[in-house]
């Protein structure tokens, strides 16, 4: 933990606490709790180009505290754990794989990833690097992960929510060299913490669940290894895929509410689950938090949190599209982890294996009892 940090973020607090605090400076009389956003392409750099801050696209303030932030949820209370990031999750994912994978190596991507995955892969076989898929259920990307470079994890899988035990494909994977990458934008730091189950990579987009309120788009990469991270952030200074200082500084001040929002959505996500599962409409019901769900024995050993996604079908696209026009609490919209909640026909983008009648719905924070009754009219209505 930097010299800066005000010190109340480590591992004996809990998640609040450590939310509330993270990345904050040390106080000083009359400044701010957290320092409004550094503008700034260039700084004040006479003689010899040393020091934290030399120009705008390597380095800024703003970022460095929210990347201290970031690092105390990721790993409390440890000090080697590096953080950067990123302009979108997707400049974090690909800084990870275009630093890590050069021609001739093997990289294991989830067969049922998020929907961009596939153009990723076009682009990694443009780049002569060897792409293997495999789903995420049953820990299916064991059985072609001889000889890869890098295993890419994203559990639980969006949009289909399966989950994947960590701990085992880690083990598996560096019996034999290969670096493990995890996708933890679903669950977040407070509901998974990766670099403890064993990966050499925690990457998430902040975008979502994160920072919470659908108003600004942002990606990090945070691992223990410090030649790794060196090569993650020259890739970062080589593509300019940096945040701006704004959108730095309203995902730290955004950070301060996660275990409100956190609990609360993830709360209202399995309330919202167990309606779901008594109708008779309902078919591929998948919530990792349900007793019941394949997901949940071994979500159960390494998740704290279930996160806000439920992912069910209904029987036709025409039914799906009654059913989100009928909805009045939920905004039909892309993405997910936001206080207001989300629904979208997932279909409609093509790219994920799914039905016609599939729905993900990001569950907000607002009362359960409104939203389990929006949900149940929505579906009456749609009904006809």
């Amino acid at each position: 933990m930097s010299s800066e940090d005000a010190g109340t973020a480590g591992a004996g607090y809990g998640d609040g606490t450590r939310a509330v605090r993270a990345g904050l400076p040390e106080p000083v009389k009359h400044e701010p709790t957290l320092p409004g956003p550094v503008f700034a392409a260039h700084y004040h750099l006479p003689g010899e180009p040393t020091g934290p801050y030399t120009y705008g696209r390597d380095e800024n303030p703003t970022w460095s505290r929210l990347e201290r932030a970031v690092g105390e949820l990721e790993a409390p209370g440890e000090d080697g754990v590096e953080t950067l990031t990123f302009a979108s999750g997707m400049a974090a994912i690909s800084a990870v794989l275009f630093s890590q994978l050069r021609a001739g190596d093997t990289v294991v991507l989830p067969a049922d990833g998020y929907q961009v995955l596939p153009l990723v892969r076009e682009q990694l076989t443009a780049y002569g690097i060897e792409v293997r898929t495999a789903p995420t259920a049953g820990d299916a990307q064991l059985g072609v992960l001889d000889g890869a470079r890098l295993l890419w994890i994203e559990t639980p899988s969006n949009p289909g929510l399966d989950v994947c035990d960590v701990r085992r494909l880690v083990e598996a994977a560096h019996a034999q060299g290969t670096l493990v990458a995890v996708d933890n934008t679903l669950a977040t730091p407070l509901g998974q913490r990766p670099l403890e189950l064993g990966a050499d990579f925690s990457v998430a987009s902040g975008t979502k669940m994160l920072t919470g309120h659908g108003d600004l788009l942002l990606g990090y990469v945070a691992s223990r290894n410090a030649g790794l991270m060196t090569s993650v952030r020259r890739w970062r200074k080589i593509a300019g895929a940096i945040p701006g200082p704004m959108e730095a500084w309203l995902a730290h001040r955004s950070l301060a509410t996660l275990h409100l929002r956190a609990d609360r959505q993830t709360a209202n996500a399995l309330a919202v689950a167990e309606v779901l599962r008594g109708r008779p409409e309902v078919t591929g019901l998948r919530y990792p938090g349900l007793p019941d769900d394949p997901s949940h024995k071994v979500a159960a050993q390494q998740m704290r949190r279930f996160g806000c996604v439920v992912s069910f079908a209904l029987p036709t696209r025409a039914r799906a599209e009654r059913f989100l026009d009928a909805l009045r609490l939920v905004d039909d919209a892309t993405s997910f982890g936001g206080v207001r909640s989300t629904a979208e026909r997932r279909g409609r983008w093509g790219g994920d294996a799914v039905p016609e009648g599939f729905i993900r719905l990001s569950v907000g924070a607002e009362d359960p009892e409104d939203l389990v009754t929006d949900v149940l009219r929505a579906l009456e209505e749609s009904a006809h």
